[in-house]
């Protein structure tokens, strides 16, 4: 990322992504998507908060999870 502008901007959308995976699996929370994904909650925090980049294996999971493609994960990007 080049900027703070680009940062916000990445954060801004992994948060729309997070967000819209959670409602589509009807969960409440970052804690029960973590449980969902079998992931520690701080790796769903250190995404919400640009410390932590969404990598594949994150990408796979939250596909596989909730049956949304890559496309349309990656779309939020």
């Amino acid at each position: 990322m080049k900027n703070a502008d680009d940062t916000a901007e990445y954060i801004k959308n992994a948060n729309k992504m997070l967000d819209a995976v959670i409602a589509k699996l009807e969960l409440k929370n970052d804690a029960a998507l973590s449980r969902r994904l079998e992931v520690a909650p701080p790796v769903i925090s250190k995404i919400r908060h640009g410390r932590l980049r969404v990598g594949a294996s994150i990408l796979i999971s939250l596909h596989e999870t909730s049956n949304l493609s890559i496309a349309e994960l990656k779309s939020f990007f």
